[in-house]
């Protein structure tokens, strides 16, 4: 079977030129035969579809065509059940032929480049950068990226975990190195920020408006799975990723943040600002833009880590994989824990329903903190160096003492994070 193309050529050559059946078979590589059945005088089959031989499928292609007009992306195993309940004889392939042919294809999109006044807006994101070994323990290692959007400033810190207050820890951190807050926060829909959400009815986490409260910004989720909208951000975690983390080593966390920050002075905020015709670098851009940022609170939010707590039957209540002692009276009772990057602080506070706390006046002792199952980011900046004239613990416990690994426990005094009356017990665990 040849098509209509070669059988014209055939006959020009044979009609036109004079070409034999021979010349013409070699020249073209079909056999004799071939060549003279194209040169019979038989009629030529037309292509025009009324000539068509109808199918099965014929009488609800109409339906296929616009169901698939109102649902694009809608599966041919769900058109053949749908066309099968209409009545459709035929099979399954023949359904998934024609909608391979017929669905419409995906419209291009234009996008337009956003630019922002100076001070205006910042965007905020995460980026995961896999696990760090810290000590015995395997924990994730997440970064926490601020950018301006006018002036392309960026903070970012390393952290070991993306929880609520390492988030707020990043942004109080940010607006400090910047000098000012930025009027508007453009976040993608964390957890951390939009706990609901239903179009443009937002239920945002209270500990965010706290923050915007406290620092005057507006926060600005983007669209759901739209990720273009913050753009800027998501280039400069690609940016970090290839430029800074790969191939690079370091020695725990502080040593990283140490060298993140220099490359940040060093390398990004040395570039060039991207779009920017005048060439300016990031750090000119920068000190053109800080002034026109919101001016920083007198005082920065607290971010120290506060939840309720309690110990079992042992004198140690377990937090982010470690366990801190306490006094043996407050075994069982309810405490408060309160947390920051450096110490590791237990409340509690004695009414007139309830017994006194065993103790009066400031009383020392000695406090283990064990690492079995896990070492947290406290737990890792203390264990680092050996506590001098402690000797080695093979069951993997830490044995603090002295003024700069004491825990020490007072009555009748508060603590700075307590309001309430009658006694308090601090159980410090100060690194």
């Amino acid at each position: 079977m040849i098509g209509l193309e070669v059988r014209a050529r055939i006959r020009q050559l044979h009609h036109a030129e004079g070409w034999p059946v021979g010349t013409i078979a070699a020249q073209l590589k079909l056999h004799h035969d071939t060549v003279e059945a194209a040169l019979a005088d038989a009629p030529v089959a037309s292509a025009d579809s009324s000539t068509a031989k109808p199918t099965v499928l014929g009488p609800y292609t109409d339906f296929i065509d616009g169901t698939l007009k109102a649902h694009p992306r809608l599966r041919a195993t769900r058109l053949f059940h749908m066309v099968k309940a209409r009545g459709y004889p035929g099979g399954y392939e023949q359904v998934k032929r024609y909608v391979r042919r017929v669905r419409p294809g995906p419209q291009a999109e234009a996008f337009l480049r956003r630019t922002t006044l100076p001070g205006e807006e910042a965007q905020v994101d995460w980026g995961s950068f896999g696990k760090v070994q810290v000590g015995r323990a395997t924990r994730t290692l997440s970064c926490f990226v601020l950018v301006l959007g006018h002036s392309r400033a960026m903070y970012a810190r390393f952290f070991l975990g993306q929880t609520m207050e390492c988030f707020l820890q990043g942004h109080v951190q940010a607006f400090e190195a910047l000098g000012g807050v930025p009027r508007g926060l453009l976040y993608d829909n964390l957890k951390s920020v939009v706990l609901e959400r239903a179009g443009d009815a937002i239920h945002f986490h209270p500990r965010v408006l706290e923050a915007a409260g406290h620092y005057h910004f507006v926060p600005k989720p983007c669209a759901p799975y739209r990720g273009n909208e913050k753009g800027k951000v998501e280039r400069t975690i690609r940016y970090l990723r290839d430029s800074f983390f790969a191939a690079r080593s370091f020695h725990g966390l502080d040593d990283v943040n140490r060298q993140l920050q220099r490359w940040v002075e060093e390398v990004a905020h040395q570039r060039r600002v991207p779009g920017d015709a005048s060439g300016r670098t990031v750090a000119q851009a920068l000190e053109a833009e800080r002034p026109l940022l919101l001016p920083l609170p007198a005082h920065p939010l607290p971010t120290d880590v506060l939840r309720p707590a309690a110990s079992g039957k042992t004198p140690y209540v377990r937090f982010d994989g470690n366990d801190y002692s306490i006094p043996d009276g407050l075994v069982r009772r309810p405490l408060t824990l309160v947390a920051s990057a450096t110490t590791v602080r237990l409340l509690a506070c004695s009414g007139a329903s309830r017994a006194p706390i065993p103790g009066q006046g400031e009383q020392r002792f000695r406090s283990k903190v064990s690492t079995d199952s896990g070492d947290a980011e406290q737990a890792f900046r203390a264990c680092r160096a050996p506590i001098p004239g402690m000797p080695s613990r093979h069951s993997g416990e830490a044995e603090c003492q002295g003024s700069a690994n004491q825990v020490a426990v007072r009555s009748g005094q508060s603590g700075p994070d307590v309001r309430s009356p009658g006694s308090v017990t601090v159980a410090e665990h100060a690194f």
